[in-house]
C-alpha cells in the first residue's frame, strides 16, 4: 500500500482525491489531511479513513482534534511527519509552493494539481525534482491530457502543445458589460465544479494563461509553442502536436476523478466506476480560437514568460489579490486583468535570486496589487 497525504483535502480536489483512495482501499492508506480552515470536516474525513495526523494553516482555527499541526508551516510539517510514499497537493494559490519543494526534497511522487508551485517558482521546483529524483504528475486536467499524449514519446517531435479551455461563463459576453458582472455570475462555471479563485479565474481566462506557465515549466518547451483552443464541451481535455504534422488527444468526461487516479496510480490505471463517454449521443466537438483583446490575460502570460524567474510570481500574486477583492465586491470585474497588468508593469525590474527572496516578492506584489486597487 502506498502512503498518501493530501493538502487541501476539504476543497474540491481533496473531496475527489478521497473519492477515488476510497473506491481502492487496498491501494493507498492516508496518512495526512491538511485543510485550511474546515477543522469540522477535516476532522470527519480523518474519523472516516482512520488518519491520525492532520494539519491545519490557520493558526486561528479552533479544534479539539488530538492529533493536529497547526500554522503556516503546518503543511510541510505534515509531510515531514508522515514520510508519504505520494503527495496530493491541491492547495489553492501560492500557499502550495513551499509544500510542493518539501515533497520533492523528500524524493516522493507529487501529484501536482496546485499550479501555482510551477507558476511562482518553476525554476526552484524543477531543480528540486532533479536534485532528489522526485516525478511530478499534474492532476491539472489539461496537464494531465498532455502528460498522457507525450508517453513513449519524444519530446523533440513535439511542435506544438494545445491547451483546450472551455471559454468559461462569459465567453459570448460583450466587453463593454464586464464592469456590472456580479461574483454570483462568475462563480456559474458552465462545465466544471472547482474551488472559487479558480472559477473567477476561468471566467477572465487568467486561469488558463497560468497553465501556460505551468505548461511551459512542466514539459520544457518555450511559450511561443503552447496555444489555447476553446472548446466548450471539455470533453477534449489537451492536444499535442508532432513535427510529422499527426495529432494526439486526451478525450474523457468531465471529472476530475480521472486525473486525480491517473496521477496517484501512474505509470498503471485504476478502474474507475465512472460514465463512458458515448461518442455516437455526443454533441459536434467544437473548436475555436480565444478572443485575446477581451481576454488578455494570455499577452500577460507570454509576456511573463520573458522573465519567468520572477513575472509570473507577480503575475499571480497580483492575480490571487485582484480576485479576493472581486469576491469581496471592492474591484469590479472588468479592472481585474488591468490590477494584474499594471502590478506587473510596475514591478518589472525585481530580481529574485534565490527561495527567500521570491517569497519576499510574492509579500511585495501583494501590497502593490493592494495599493493599485
Amino acid at each position: 500500500m502506498e502512503k498518501i497525504v493530501i493538502l487541501g483535502s476539504t476543497g474540491s480536489i481533496g473531496k475527489s482525491a478521497l473519492d477515488v483512495i476510497r473506491s481502492n482501499p487496498d491501494r493507498f492508506k492516508v496518512v495526512g489531511l491538511c485543510a485550511r480552515k474546515s477543522s469540522i470536516e477535516l476532522a470527519d474525513q480523518a474519523r472516516l479513513f482512520g488518519v491520525e495526523d492532520i494539519a491545519i494553516t490557520d493558526e486561528t482555527t479552533d479544534t479539539s482534534f488530538k492529533y493536529i499541526i497547526k500554522g503556516r508551516d503546518a503543511a510541510i510539517n505534515l509531510i515531514r511527519k508522515t514520510s508519504p510514499d505520494i503527495v496530493l497537493n491541491g492547495i489553492s494559490g501560492a500557499a502550495g509552493f513551499l509544500p510542493s519543494l518539501e515533497a520533492l526534497k523528500r524524493g516522493v511522487k507529487l501529484a501536482l494539481a496546485n499550479k501555482e508551485s510551477l507558476v511562482v517558482g518553476g525554476k526552484f521546483v524543477k531543480a528540486a525534482a532533479r536534485k532528489y529524483g522526485a516525478k511530478i504528475i499534474p492532476v491539472d486536467s489539461e496537464h494531465s491530457a498532455i502528460f498522457q499524449c507525450l508517453q513513449g514519446e519524444r519530446r523533440e517531435d513535439v511542435e506544438k502543445i494545445i491547451l483546450t479551455a472551455s471559454g468559461g461563463p462569459f465567453k459570448d459576453r460583450p466587453k463593454e458589460t464586464f464592469a456590472s458582472i456580479t461574483p454570483e455570475e462568475a462563480l456559474k462555471h458552465p462545465t466544471w465544479s472547482m474551488g472559487q479563485r479558480i472559477t473567477i479565474d476561468s471566467a477572465t481566462m487568467m486561469n488558463k494563461a497560468l497553465e501556460i506557465i505551468e505548461a511551459s515549466w512542466l514539459f520544457d518547451i518555450p511559450g511561443e509553442k503552447i496555444d489555447v483552443w476553446i472548446h466548450p464541451a471539455s470533453i477534449v481535455h489537451s492536444v499535442v502536436q508532432f513535427k510529422d504534422s499527426s495529432f494526439k488527444a486526451q478525450f474523457g468526461i468531465p471529472d476530475m476523478r480521472v486525473p486525480i487516479a491517473y496521477a496517484l496510480a501512474w505509470p498503471e490505471r485504476l478502474r474507475l466506476d465512472l460514465p463512458r463517454f458515448d461518442f455516437h449521443n455526443t454533441m459536434s466537438l467544437e473548436f475555436s480560437k480565444p478572443d485575446e483583446v477581451k481576454f488578455r490575460a494570455f499577452r500577460l502570460a507570454h509576456n511573463a514568460l520573458k522573465k519567468p524567474d520572477t513575472m509570473p510570481c507577480i503575475m499571480n500574486a497580483a492575480d490571487e489579490v485582484a480576485v479576493d477583492q472581486f469576491l469581496k465586491r471592492n474591484l469590479s470585474f472588468d479592472r481585474i486583468t488591468d490590477i494584474v497588468e499594471r502590478t506587473m508593469e510596475k514591478l518589472s525590474g525585481e530580481k529574485a535570486d534565490t527561495i527567500e527572496e521570491l517569497i519576499e516578492l510574492d509579500r511585495k506584489t501583494r501590497l502593490t496589487a493592494k495599493d493599485l486597487i
